[in-house]
């Protein structure tokens, strides 16, 4: 199935959406901007225009109730020429069901790895998730994937029609000045992203560094690990360019997630001039490659590369994000995407 260039209706349909704030929802809502200063005409359908109940053990995550029938009428009154289906909860069954009762093509992503996460909350088996993911997914025209490495995980779990589809960042928004003057004692080592059970936060303020921690966010663990945790600085959230200030003000990065498929928040601190210590796995790993050593450290001893960190010289970062173009992602969304045509079959 080929991409077709001269695709102008757009519609988008995912379960993260605003309020939300994570990777996913930053990431949707740039794209389609992007796609509209192109001349594109793009529709969101997000939980937000649904009756909603709060996910279990997530409450800040709302899922649409019996979505189905709307879903099918909203489709219908767009008129799309491309659809994508950008999650795999309640909208994004609804949007399958239809496409496949309807014959028509569409795209998916693959943002979230929900068989581990189920697995840590739940104690349900990865592998029976990763069976129903690939079945979801498996009636896509593509499956957007944000890394090489999660590319070719995924095809080893036997996922197939599998398509690259990088990430950007804003440099307007994130910048190396001005700084967040933390009244805390240097060096300011800091996490920023949700607070949550997955993002193996207690790897990072478990460590034995010199200096201060720091994390700026909120998400169900904030107040457990705030408990365990007390010299630890908990910020909260932030935003705009509050936010771009408390990245900058920091010494270090730290990112302890095994289990992101990209990790926005990277390049984001590398906009904003700081230097990034991560685990060697998907995500860090793709976005640093070669360059780890003049803009981050990689190691699976975290300390480790939370010290080697703090030698590089912050002013190889800014340059080194610049190369993350939301345009170049937006485009190569475009490139991905499939006419929402009746299928032969």
């Amino acid at each position: 199935m080929l991409a077709f260039p001269g695709l102008s209706r757009v519609l988008i349909i995912t379960d993260a959406w605003e309020p939300q704030v994570n990777g996913v929802v930053r990431t949707l809502r740039t794209v389609a901007a992007e796609l509209r200063a192109m001349g594109k005409t793009v529709e969101v359908v997000g939980p937000d225009q649904f009756k909603t109940i709060p996910m279990p053990s997530y409450p800040e995550i709302r899922l649409a109730l019996f979505p189905g029938r709307k879903i099918a009428k909203m489709i219908e009154a767009f008129r799309p020429d491309a659809l994508h289906v950008a999650t795999e909860g309640p909208l994004g069954m609804a949007a399958r069901a239809y496409a496949k009762r309807h014959g028509l093509h569409f795209t998916t992503a693959f943002h979230t790895r929900f068989a581990e996460y189920l697995e840590a909350r739940a104690r349900i088996p990865a592998c029976l998730t990763y069976a129903w993911l690939r079945r979801f997914h498996g009636a896509s025209a593509g499956v957007m994937v944000a890394t090489l490495s999660l590319r070719d995980e995924l095809a080893a779990r036997g996922f197939e029609k599998l398509r690259p589809w990088s990430r950007g960042v804003d440099l307007d928004a994130f910048h190396p000045e001005p700084r967040e003057a933390w009244d805390l004692p240097r060096p300011i080592f800091a996490y920023v992203g949700r607070v949550a059970l997955e993002k193996n936060l207690h790897a990072f303020l478990s460590l034995d560094l010199p200096g201060s921690k720091l994390v700026v966010g909120d998400g169900p663990q904030r107040k457990a690990l705030e408990r365990e945790f007390p010299d630890t600085h908990f910020a909260g959230a932030r935003h705009g360019e509050a936010l771009a200030a408390a990245y900058a003000g920091a010494d270090v990065f730290v990112f302890p997630s095994k289990t992101d498929t990209f990790g926005l928040v990277i390049l984001e601190a590398l906009a904003s001039g700081l230097p990034v210590a991560a685990y060697p796995v998907t995500g860090p790993k793709d976005i640093l490659d070669e360059a780890s050593t003049t803009v981050g450290a990689l190691d699976s001893d975290l300390r480790a590369a939370c010290l080697r960190a703090l030698d590089i010289d912050r002013t190889h970062c800014r340059p080194y994000a610049e190369r993350f173009s939301w345009r170049t992602c937006a485009e190569r969304f475009m490139d991905n995407l499939v006419y929402l045509q009746k299928s032969s079959a």
